[in-house]
């Protein structure tokens, strides 16, 4: 196969996918986050995500790339919004899709790899300072979670989570005390 190139009078702006991992323990809610091996925020915490290939959908680039740095596959990731903050990434001109699923935190023991040096499980209260724009991600990730368990409450739409009710229930405090 011959090696595709582009040539464009404009400039392409970069497309990424960030996956944030909701984790219920049966009491709190946490997030799942790596620390970067690499620049830029080498050190720093953020959520799985990367470079979208030029053969795959954003969807496939979310779950690969949080393979890819964790380990994790959850069963399904329902889309947050776009993020497109012109110097939202240092860079150059990145627009990231950003994904939400919630898992039962006991089922998944991330493990660390690609360009992640670690990936852990952090309560919601009790966060790290977070890379690029991922605190607004969260909040909106917040958000989205809060209206689909509100959907499941109001038998609006079916749980595509393995939570019993009562687990529901106390999640969807948990959720409520969140910022």
């Amino acid at each position: 196969m011959t090696e595709k190139q582009y040539c464009y009078k404009y400039p392409r702006p970069a497309l990424t996918a960030d996956s944030v991992v909701f984790g219920f323990d049966g009491a709190d809610l946490n997030v799942l986050l790596i620390q970067r091996k690499n620049e830029p925020f080498e050190g720093d915490w953020a959520f799985p995500g990367g470079f979208m290939e030029i053969e795959e959908t954003i969807e496939a680039c979310a779950f690969r790339e949080l393979r890819e740095e964790t380990g994790i596959i959850p069963a399904f990731m329902d889309q947050i919004g776009t993020f497109s903050a012109i110097d939202r990434d240092p860079r150059g001109r990145v627009v990231t899709v950003a994904f939400y699923t919630l898992v039962k935190l006991q089922d998944y023991q991330p493990e660390a790899a690609d360009d992640a040096a670690h990936a852990d499980w952090f309560r919601i209260d009790e966060l790290p300072s977070l890379a690029f724009d991922h605190t607004k991600i969260l909040r909106f990730a917040l958000s989205k979670l809060k209206e689909r368990l509100k959907q499941i409450a109001n038998d609006q739409v079916q749980p595509v989570t393995s939570f019993s009710v009562p687990e529901l229930q106390r999640l969807y405090e948990a959720v409520g005390n969140e910022r």
